[in-house]
This record gives structure tokens, sequence and C-alpha cells, in this order.
């Protein structure tokens, strides 16, 4: 929207998070919660993107032009309240005339649909609003008889008439630029913390005549997170949310409250997910899946009529084709396989492709390392692998070649080509029985001299 810019106070310091990271680098399923707050900015497609950070903010930067590549990024080098943070974001708005919505990067689980309904009501300014369970901690609204909102109370400043009010302030702002330029400077910090609060902008609105008017929201929607408790609540909030979502859009979901997404997790249609299923960043899945409990999926796509595990773990640059089966204890890593090839036991698959309709039998692994280097196992289609196999990397195995069970293969196999490695079988008639009388007799002279 070419009449809106969005400003994110991200210089919270977190102290209570006993953490050398920022407190808005936390992350909540799989993502940092100023990456949440930047996706959110994202549907709302605004003009302008202020990142308001503290001191040292190379990290914070590096994060918001991650998810948001054209976001501006200023740092408080005081903090001095919400107000003065807002002021900040000033020069970095320059010659821009129009909304802008103040929002923060602690409080991840805001919707785009509710910042666009605060946003509509914004003529000149409007607030953001909930009704606390608890209210204590939080702002109150004042209301005049009709509605409209005539002034914020933060708690230490509040009446005791004014702490029993449960409508409280979310914290987030709409408000024309031109207001805001010119309500900030008159902000006094004359309140108990001593700091220039954001919140004191409505009686200055009130007092010139300005209208200014609430939205609600689930006072769950506007969660602030200062600590781990408070995040693992997010957390969550988030699954709760991910997991309805993904139920009306036609995934099934055995065990709902054991499974766990990340915010950038994408599923098809008519996918069965068994229980304890981890999902983390990067990960994709076509339609018809079934996904057996215990599985871990990082960073991987797998395609259309696909079956995962159980006890399967697939990392980052796993590629699963159609109809493709990957097994019990079974790990994938930076390899393509092929539709219809069969993974399904107990098997290493890294830095590889395995051609389709290829079987890979128990216990065969890849060694893609060499102690300094990464390399490439090549197997084409109709390949048979026997079990506990070592495929010695840089290697090649050609199409409907057959490997013997317990080989180690060093060198390139041609295709339809046995491949053995095996010592010589010997047999030795009787042995086993020679073995037992003399272990017998052995044991029975230590016992006769121990009496």
């Amino acid at each position: 929207m070419s009449d809106l810019a969005i400003i994110v106070l991200a210089a919270g310091k977190g102290t209570r998070m006993k953490s050398v990271l920022p407190k808005v680098l936390h992350r909540a399923a799989g993502r940092s919660l100023l990456g949440h707050v930047l996706h959110t900015v994202k549907h709302l497609a605004p003009a302008r993107t202020v990142v308001v950070s503290g001191p040292g903010p190379e990290a914070v930067e590096g994060e918001a032009l991650a998810h948001l590549p054209g976001a501006l990024v200023v740092t408080q080098e005081e903090r001095k309240g919400t107000g003065h943070a807002v002021s900040v974001a000033k020069p970095a708005l320059a010659g821009f005339d129009g909304l802008v919505v103040v929002l923060y990067a602690d409080c991840p689980l805001v919707r785009a649909e509710t910042v666009r309904e605060v946003a509509g009501l914004a003529d000149p300014m409007s607030v953001l609003a909930f009704t606390a369970a608890t209210p204590r901690g939080y702002g109150r609204l004042v209301l005049a008889p009709g509605g409209d909102v005539t002034a914020i109370r933060e708690e230490l400043d509040s009446t005791p008439e004014e702490k029993r009010i449960t409508l409280c302030n979310s914290g987030i702002i709409a408000i024309q630029s031109k207001l805001l330029w010119e309500l900030l400077p008159k902000l006094t910090g004359n309140n108990a913390k001593g700091e220039l609060y954001l919140t004191d902008l409505v009686e200055l609105a009130v007092a010139s005549g300005a209208r200014v008017r609430y939205a609600k929201c689930p006072e769950a929607e506007v969660a602030g997170v200062n600590d781990r408790v408070q995040l693992a609540a997010v957390e969550a909030a988030f699954q709760e949310r991910y997991r309805r979502q993904f139920m009306l859009d036609g995934v099934t979901l055995v065990s709902p409250e054991t499974v766990q997404f990340s915010a950038d997790t994408v599923i098809g249609t008519d996918v069965t997910i068994e229980p304890h299923v981890i999902f983390g960043p990067g990960v994709r899945i076509g339609n018809r899946v079934d996904i057996l409990g215990f599985s871990h999926i990082e960073g991987a796509t797998v395609a259309e009529g696909a079956r995962i595990g159980p006890f399967a773990r697939l990392r980052p640059g796993a590629e699963i084709g159609g109809n493709a089966h990957i097994g019990n204890f079974v790990e994938v890593k930076k390899a393509k396989i092929g539709e219809g090839a069969k993974v399904n036991h107990l098997s290493y698959i890294g830095d590889a492709a395995v051609g389709a309709k290829s079987n890979i039998g128990a216990g065969t692994i890849t060694c893609n390392y060499d102690g300094y280097e990464k390399h490439v196992t090549e197997i084409g289609a109709n390949v048979f692998v026997g079990s506990n196999t070592a495929l010695v990397a840089p290697v090649k195995i050609g199409d409907g070649a057959n490997i013997a069970a317990g080989s180690v293969i060093t060198r390139d196999v041609p295709a339809d080509a046995l491949a053995i490695t095996r010592a010589e079988l010997q047999i030795r008639q009787g042995w086993a029985i020679r073995y037992r009388e003399l272990k017998a007799a052995r044991k029975a002279a230590r016992a006769k001299g121990q009496e």
C-alpha cells in the first residue's frame, strides 16, 4: 500500500531471556520473532518498513533484511521509551505522507487481518485493544461515553478505578503521519518510569480535537515475549494455529498435539501424518503422502504418493520422488531419491542420487566424507543394492546393476553388472563340536585348580 508505512520496534533489552542473543532473534515455530512480524508486514505491502533496533544492530539488521529485503534498520542508541523509539524512525520516513502503523517485534502472533482492521479505523488515529483475563501490568483504555478512546493509562500511573478496567492496550497503534510527527515532540515523560510513552499520544490527539478509535483482538494474538516461559507459550499458540489450519486444508493429523510444524511448512491434500512428527524449516510435502510416526523432516521436499518413516530423518537437501519409500531408521541428506525407489531400513544416503525404482537394502551407507571433502554417489535406475553395503564415494552404479550384500564398492559398476566384494566362504565340518569340547575342558580344569 503506497499510503502505508510500518515501524517495527525491535530494541527491547530482553534481559529476562538470559541470553546473548537479542530477544527478537529467538525462534518460535522455526522462525525468529522478528521474522514472524516481518512476514505479517509482507502481507500488508507497505510503501516503507522501518525496524528500530537497539545498540549493536548488525544481527537484527541481517535478520530483518533476510525476511524483508527492502526494510530500513535504524538504531535507538538510548532507550527512552516507545515514543522515543518511534521518533528515531522519523528520518527513514522523510517525505512519506500517509498512515503509520507501529508494531512490536516481540509480539509475533498478530495477524495481517488484525492490522488491517485497526488501520482502517485510523481517522486520524486508532489503537488495538484486547480484554485481559488478568489485566495487571497492562495499560488500560479509558473510553468516552460514545466508545472513543480518551486515554491509555499505564499500570503504574493508573488510579484504583482505572485498574479495574479490563480493556487493555496491545501497544499497536495506527496514526496519520502528519499527526504523529506533530504530537511526538509534545511527549514529556511525566510518568512513573520517566519514559516517553507512545500511549500518551492518545490524550494529546484528543486534546487537539482528533478522534481515537480502537479495534479488538483476542488476548492471545498480542501476547508478548519477555522470557522463555512466554516464548514457549507463543510456540504453543503457533502450533495450535498451524495444526488447525492444516486439518481444515485436508491434512489428517492422527494425534495433532504431538506434531510440530515450522512457520513455512507446506503440505498438500490427503496427507496423513502420524504421531510425533517434527517439521523443521523449509519443508514441502506433496499430495497423498504418508508420514509415519517419530519422523523428523527439515529442508526437504517429498513428492506425491511417497511414504516416509516411521523413525525416518530427512535432512536439508533431501528430495524424495513420487511414490518413493523411506523407511524406519533411514537418514537422507542432500540426496535425490527417484520415483518409486525404496530405502526401507537402517540406511544413510547422503550426497547422492538414487534412480527410479532402485532398491537400497538394509544397512547400506554412502561413504560421502573423506575427512576433508564430501563426495557424490550416483546410483542409476532399477539398481538392486544388497544389505550391509558401503558405497565409497565418488562412485557410480549403472542402471540395472546388482550389488551383492556385504560389499564395499570403491569403483564404478557398469549397467546390468554384478558387483561383489566378499572373502571366500569356508566351511569346516565338525569344528563347532571340537570348539565346544575344548572350551568345556579348559573351564573344568580352571574349576578343579581352584578347589
